[in-house]
């Protein structure tokens, strides 16, 4: 079951919000809030697996609403406004609805959040449990991709971004992610972090040749801090 808020300064919509909840069998309204005050309070008191939320409210919007959330729960923007969806993308949320919402196009939203709640919860493991998998899945433009492990080159942190790259893409897959949380995910005995902004898989390696890594057409830097745990990790 996901708990869920709907937060909406209109009580029509709010209704609507209640009322496709409802209909959906594996959600559970927590609270309905009439603005973002209500919401942060509910946060404080229980754990909230999904906010259903407005942008254009008074007092705290929905974008600096999300903004301040140190631990987010997955959201999804309802907004009569579609100049918004630029910002609800560099804010990761999960998708971005326009009302007036058919129910079909909330069902789909909704499923969509089941389904990244679900991979949440598999991803809150164990480190050891986690370095088993052969694939995960990562947020991208309100979509959830699977990456292959094996098929991973490298991995490029850009300020709060990360560039996942790929044996068979000539682009890298671009996430909302921090480096030190997908490396985690990943074997030990296979990847290592070379540069506080580079994570590379050693069997990618070609070749290395002074505070150099060579994987296919791309050169990455290896730092000081690094290079013993490289050396280490390729037996050197």
């Amino acid at each position: 079951m996901i708990k869920c808020l709907a937060v909406d300064d209109e009580a029509l919509s709010l209704d609507l919000l209640e009322d496709n909840i409802k209909r959906i069998p594996f959600l559970h309204l927590v609270k309905r809030c009439k603005n973002a005050y209500e919401a942060m309070d509910v946060l404080r008191e229980e754990p909230i697996d999904l906010i259903f939320l407005d942008i254009q409210m008074p007092g705290l919007t929905g974008t600096q609403f999300v903004q301040s959330l140190t631990h987010k729960p997955v959201v999804i923007f309802i907004t009569a406004f579609k100049k918004y969806a630029l910002e609800g993308f560099e804010l990761d949320v999960l998708d971005y609805l326009v009302k007036p919402v058919t129910f079909e196009r909330f069902l789909k939203a909704a499923n969509k959040a089941a389904d990244f709640c679900t991979l949440k919860k598999q991803s809150v493991q164990t480190p050891a449990a986690q370095n088993t998998n052969d694939y995960f899945f990562v947020n991208v433009e309100y979509s959830l991709v699977k990456i292959a492990v094996q098929e991973i080159t490298h991995i490029e942190s850009i300020r709060d971004y990360i560039k996942i790259w790929l044996l068979q893409s000539d682009k890298p897959i671009i996430t909302k992610l921090a480096l030190k949380s997908l490396g985690d995910r990943l074997p030990p005995a296979r990847f290592v972090r070379i540069h506080k902004s580079f994570i590379v898989a050693l069997d990618k390696i070609s070749f290395i040749r002074k505070n150099r890594v060579y994987i296919g057409n791309h050169i990455i830097p290896v730092s000081d801090f690094y290079k013993e745990e490289l050396l280490k990790a390729i037996g050197n």
